[in-house]
């Protein structure tokens, strides 16, 4: 079992203490002023670990977003500003039984369009 380290225990912390879905240079920035020698390498060796263990997400926008966020929802990405907004409200029923790719573990769905600010 891996240990969570100092930089991971940091860089969790912060992105479950927000909901703006911070790319990993604005993560590197917020975790810099608690962990002045860390590098935005390994922020991103970090995020990336945290992905692959399920404790936080990626959001695939043009520069990868990150969501400290696990619970099954979606995401509204705004085409004009960027913002993503998390949508929890139950968009459509999927049935992923009668998907016959092979066994589903996952899934993500992104919402494409103009915020209500833009």
């Amino acid at each position: 079992m891996e240990r969570l380290t100092c930089q991971k225990k940091i860089i969790l912390d912060y992105l479950k203490s927000v909901q703006s879905h911070p790319s990993a240079e604005i993560i590197f920035k917020e975790a810099k002023k608690k962990l002045p020698q860390i590098s935005l390498g390994t922020v991103y060796r970090n995020l990336n670990t945290l992905k692959q263990k399920g404790e936080i997400q990626e959001i695939s926008t043009e520069t990868a977003r990150w969501d400290g966020d696990i619970s099954k929802h979606s995401h509204f990405i705004c085409e004009k500003c960027g913002k993503v907004i998390d949508v929890f409200e139950n968009i459509g029923r999927l049935n992923l039984q009668k998907i016959k790719v092979g066994k589903i573990k996952n899934y993500q769905i992104y919402l494409y369009g103009d915020c209500k600010n833009c």
